[in-house]
This record gives structure tokens, sequence and C-alpha cells, in this order.
């Protein structure tokens, strides 16, 4: 998700570019002063820090929603978590050649804009009398089509803003906060849920939104102009040349031999994670009979850890690898993550979040690592496609997971089902083992200088 300047300098809508066919890097941020002293930076990341706490209050609400309000089945819970990644299976790929020839900042201010009226629907629906479980799946849905172009523009748009040098930086305060938001967003969940109602607590959301768009349109930053390549599809408007940029943008991750391995690693981390996201709420409240309003706390303690990992994960990649740390971090780091099936009634709930604390620690040193590896070494002319790319593959088995998940929570059980997502999304971690990275230390400097593979 990602060193340029802070003020908008004269020539800012040119296209200039450094040594790596990156846009000119930021002469003001220096070592000395960092992303602290980025004007541009910071309003990104304040505005995130708003909007992720926001969308961990709809995480916890919109499937409390259903369950509390609605007395949905476990197949339909299935179903809303398959609904709200749908959208990266069927739009992901066109949305990163659409990024890639627009000005990703005006897409993402778009998004928010959109995703405010449509999250805000809920409780607007919910107050009227009229909510269905039909409106919790359209906007599952299309707040998810929101999510696809903002996410493909946010992971393009950090490279432009920030320098290489400073990517891991970046990636790690974005990711912190990322776990912050979940540590601070059940718990703010759980006490608007008890306030207000489930349906109710997602007004939190609505406004994050607000907040993001304001964050965004105070960014002085301009991105330079595209200029396609010789030959680049690019330059060919139309379906045609829509289809040949998303077939470069797929070659370019299947033909390099590290990135379909984090492909590969993340798509089949993410398949099985999301079978336990489909039943969590529901071993939760069903199964460990906890109360839907100390949820959102089980949630907030279990987020610490991610917080840690956010903060410590550009030190740990120092020491580790840049690149080795991307294999360390899910497989070594990962092994707690299977503790939250062992969780009992009474006292041994402990061990659901001290088991999801483990693993949102693994995922963001995880994520952190292999973001700022795909970052480094694509070209900027193909970022918005391989970050689509990408996302259409590892976003795309999500809702497969879910309807899995779903399904089996009927067919076996809801802990049995637990313990299947729980101990896959861990053996993930085996496919980035098997891959070059486990000969390297650290990421090449400069390795997105060098011609696309394949």
């Amino acid at each position: 998700m990602p060193e340029r300047q802070q003020d908008k300098p004269a020539d800012a809508d040119l296209p200039g570019t450094g040594s790596a066919g990156r846009p000119a890097a930021d002469t003001t941020v220096t070592a000395g002063r960092g992303l602290w002293h980025h004007r541009d930076f910071l309003l990104l990341w304040g505005g995130q820090t708003v909007s992720e706490m926001g969308s961990a209050v709809t995480n916890l609400a919109l499937p409390l929603t259903a369950v509390v309000v609605l007395k949905a089945t476990t197949f339909e819970v299935g179903l809303l978590t398959a609904a709200a990644t749908l959208a990266f299976a069927l739009i992901a790929l066109p949305a990163g050649a659409l990024v890639d020839r627009r000005a990703k900042r005006g897409i993402m201010v778009a998004c928010d804009a959109a995703r405010l009226v449509i999250i805000g629907s809920v409780p607007v629906a919910w107050y009227a009398g009229v909510l269905t479980m039909g409106q919790l799946y359209a906007v599952a849905v299309t707040a998810g089509v929101g999510t696809v172009f903002f996410d493909v523009s946010y992971q393009s748009y950090l490279p432009v803003l920030l320098a290489q040098e400073h990517l891991m930086d970046g990636n790690g305060k974005l990711g912190a906060t990322q776990s912050f938001a979940q540590l601070v967003g059940p718990g703010l969940g759980g006490g608007l849920v008890g306030a207000f109602g489930a349906a109710g607590a997602m007004s939190a959301d609505a406004v994050s939104y607000l907040v993001s768009v304001a964050s965004l349109l105070g960014i002085r930053h301009r991105e330079p102009r595209a200029r396609p390549a010789d030959g680049d599809a690019a330059a060919r408007p139309g379906p045609r040349g829509l289809r040949a940029e998303i077939g470069e943008g797929l070659r370019y991750v299947v033909g390099h031999p590290i990135l379909r391995k984090v492909v590969a690693c993340t798509g089949t981390s993410n398949l099985f994670s999301s079978m336990a996201t489909a039943v969590e709420i529901i071993f939760l409240v069903r199964v460990l009979h906890v109360r839907p309003a100390y949820t959102g706390l089980i949630f907030a303690i279990a987020a610490i850890g991610g917080v840690v990992g956010g903060v410590f994960s550009g030190r740990l990649a120092r020491r580790v690898g840049t690149a080795r740390i991307i294999w360390v971090s899910i497989l070594i780091f990962g092994l707690p993550q299977l503790l939250p099936a062992l969780a009992e009634p009474g006292w041994r709930v402990v061990l659901f979040p001290i088991g999801f604390a483990g693993t949102f620690f693994s995922a963001v040193v995880y994520n952190v690592a292999q973001v700022s590896y795909r970052q480094a070494v694509t070209p900027p002319r193909l970022m918005g496609r391989m970050n689509a790319a990408t996302r259409w593959i590892v976003w795309g088995t999500m809702p497969l997971g879910a309807v899995i998940g779903g399904a089996l929570g009927t067919a076996i059980g809801i802990r049995p089902t637990l313990w299947i997502g729980l101990a896959g999304s861990w053996a993930a971690g085996w496919w980035v083992y098997f891959s070059p990275l486990r000969r390297m230390r650290d990421v090449p400097h400069e390795a997105a200088a060098e011609p696309a593979p394949g």
C-alpha cells in the first residue's frame, strides 16, 4: 500500500523520474526528518487512521446486525462475508488497468464518498424499520466495489508519495494504523452496539469516510502525468486496450518467480482465513457464549498484536532480512494462530484473543514485508495492474472461503471449521518458504529498474 515531497514544487505535474523509473524522489524528506515531517504522508496516514477505525466498527457491526437483529443463519452469515469480498473476484483486474490510466488520489476521494452513502444507508434503514438481509448483501457488494478501487489506488499511490527507501517505514506505519484501528475500533464498536444497536453503530464508519475525504483533499502533491512506454497497451483506449493492459499485469505477476509464490501464499492464506472469519462471530456468541457487546473487546485485545507488528516490522525486517522476513513472519511468528480453536467458555476464552493477537502480529509483519517487496520490484507503469492482479487472486479466494466456511459450519460444526481455517491459513506459508526467497536475505535496492519478467 505507499517518499515524496511535502509541498508541491513548481514542476509537480511533470513526469520527472528517478533512476528506477519512479517519479523523482522528495529531496525535502531527509533521513534526519523522516516521515514524521512529511506533511502529505501525515495527512494520508491520519485520514486512514480514522477511516480504518470506522471500518473496524463495521467489520464487527455488520455480521452482528445479521446475527442479532435479523437472526441470520450460519450459512447466511457466510454469504454476507463472501459478499463483502466478491467485488475483488469480479472487477479487480479491470480496476487495476483503469487506475493506471488516472490520478489515484481522485479515485480514492470518489470511493470514500460513495462508501459514506452506502454504509450510511444501513442505520437509516434500521431506524426506519425496513432493514433486510437483502440490503445487507447489497451494501456488502457495493461497498466492496468501492474498496476494490480504493485499495488498488492506495497501494499504487504510496510509491508516488514516498521514495523507495521510505516504503518499508511508510507501510509499517500504515500497518500499525490498521492494527491500532482494530484495537480501538472493535472496542468502540462494542460500546456503540451496546448504546445504539448493531446497525446504528455503523454510522461511525460513514462519518469516518467523510474525514478520509477531507484528508485526501488536503494533500498538496500532484501525481505526474502518465506517459505510456512505446507499445504499452495503456496508449490504446477501449476494450481491446483494456484487455491487453489486464493481460500485461497478470503476465508480470505470474511470470515473476517470487511474486507468484507470494501471491499463492497470500491467496491460500486468505481462502482458509475466510473460512474461519465466516464462523468466528458465531463461535464467540453461540459457542463461547460471549455477549455481543463484549465481542468488540475480544477483538480489541487481539489487535494489540497487530499494533506491535506494525511498530516493529521495520526493525524485524532489518534484523532478519527484508526478503527473509516474508516467510519467517507467517511460518514462525504465525504459529499462535491455532490457539483460538482451543478456546472454551470460562477462563479459556482468553485463548481466543491471545491466538488472534499472534495472528495479527504475524499478518502485519508479513503484509508490510510482501507489499514493500511488490512495490520495490514493480515498474511504476505497471503498479496499478500489478496490485490489481495480485488483489484479484488473493482476495478472489475470500468469497469462496467464506461460502465454504458457512457450509462447513452447518455441516460439520463451528469448531471443526475454525480448526480447518486456522491450520490452512498457517500452512500457506510453505509457498514462500519453497521459493527463491529462502536463499535471499534482503530485497535488491532499485529492483524496479529491472525489466519485467516473461
